[in-house]
C-alpha cells in the first residue's frame, strides 16, 4: 500500500511539473548579434574605424615594405654580398618585429573599444530586456551562444534590436 501511495505521488508530482513547465515562458536573445546590428554600435563602430584608419594604414604600408624587400632579396640575392644580404634580412626582421608590436597594439585599441561599446550598450540592452519581460511576461531569457538548436518562434534578437533602435 505505501508503495503504490508512493508511485501514485511521484505520478502527480510528475504531471503537475510537466504542467507547470508547460507554462513556463522562455525566449533566446543572441546579445551579441543585438548589439552590433543597433544603429548606435554601428555607428559608435564606424566612428572607432574611422578613428584608427591611421594606423591601420600605417601597418599595410609596413607590410608592403617588408614584401618589397623580401622580394628585392629574393631577387638579388646572387649579386650581393653576404654583408649585404645580412643587412637587409637584418632590416626586414626589424621591420618585422616593428610589424607585430603595431599589430599587437592595434589589436589592443581595438578590444578596449569593443569594451567600451559594451560598457555603453549593455545598460540599454538591460533596459530592453526589461521591458520586453514586463510586456511578453517572460521567466527566462537565455543565451543563444549557448544553445545547439532553438526553434526561431523563441528568438527575440531582431525585436531587441528594434527597441535599441527606438531608444537611441
Amino acid at each position: 500500500m505505501y508503495k503504490k501511495l508512493t508511485i501514485w505521488s511521484m505520478f502527480m508530482l510528475l504531471f503537475a511539473a510537466g504542467s507547470a513547465a508547460a507554462e513556463l515562458k522562455i525566449a533566446v536573445l543572441d546579445t551579441q548579434r543585438a548589439l552590433v546590428e543597433s544603429e548606435e554600435a554601428q555607428a559608435l563602430l564606424a566612428q572607432a574605424q574611422q578613428e584608427l584608419q591611421a594606423e591601420q594604414d600605417q601597418l599595410q604600408a609596413l607590410n608592403d615594405e617588408i614584401v618589397a624587400l623580401s622580394e628585392q632579396l629574393q631577387k638579388d640575392a646572387e649579386v650581393m654580398s653576404p654583408a649585404e644580404q645580412r643587412r637587409m634580412q637584418k632590416d626586414i626582421e626589424d621591420k618585422q618585429i616593428d610589424l607585430q608590436f603595431l599589430g599587437n597594439k592595434l589589436q589592443k585599441e581595438v578590444n578596449d573599444r569593443r569594451q567600451e561599446l559594451l560598457q555603453q550598450m549593455v545598460p540599454k540592452i538591460d533596459v530592453v530586456l526589461k521591458d520586453l519581460i514586463e510586456l511578453e511576461g517572460y521567466d527566462m531569457i537565455m543565451e543563444r551562444g549557448s544553445l545547439r538548436y532553438v526553434n526561431s518562434k523563441h528568438d527575440i534578437t531582431r525585436r531587441v534590436t528594434e527597441k535599441l533602435n527606438e531608444k537611441q
